[in-house]
């Protein structure tokens, strides 16, 4: 393995829950707070916050395909944005389109969703793509 690359997105030591708190749109306070749990409880590992916005949980060695650059990033995580909620996978989710068609209103990226809310979604859906990207090496 050759020299981790410096990114500017780093784990940090700020509070979680203050992180969440601070969120003034109660609607996605209330959904951080559930995904929190939810991503907690499939993973195994405890939140931390990654740069200043995004909740990560676990570390990996991430290794981007197209430059073959090595970082140390987090295993899964969620970004509650202005836009939207930013789940971070860390898997090609559109390899798992049979998944996508329950998920319910999202846009998809290669390694994330975006939702508006989680009312928009289905959270058993959601539980199953978790413990996908859970299982990727």
């Amino acid at each position: 393995m050759g020299k981790l690359a410096e990114i500017k997105t780093k784990q940090t030591e700020l509070s979680v829950e203050d992180f969440i708190s601070s969120i003034k749109d109660e609607q996605k306070r209330k959904d951080s707070l559930i995904l929190l749990k939810l991503y907690k409880k499939i993973s195994g590992e405890k939140p931390k916050i990654w740069g200043s916005s995004i909740i990560g949980f676990g570390k990996k060695v991430y290794k981007s395909p197209a430059t073959g650059r090595e970082v140390e990033w987090f295993k899964l995580g969620f970004s509650p944005r202005k836009a939207n909620i930013s789940l971070q996978l860390v898997i090609d989710i559109r390899k798992h389109s049979d998944l996508l068609k329950k998920f319910g209103k999202h846009k998809a990226g290669v390694g994330c969703l975006y939702i508006n809310k989680l009312a928009d979604i289905d959270m058993k859906v959601l539980e199953k793509i978790i413990n996908v990207a859970v299982k990727q090496k």
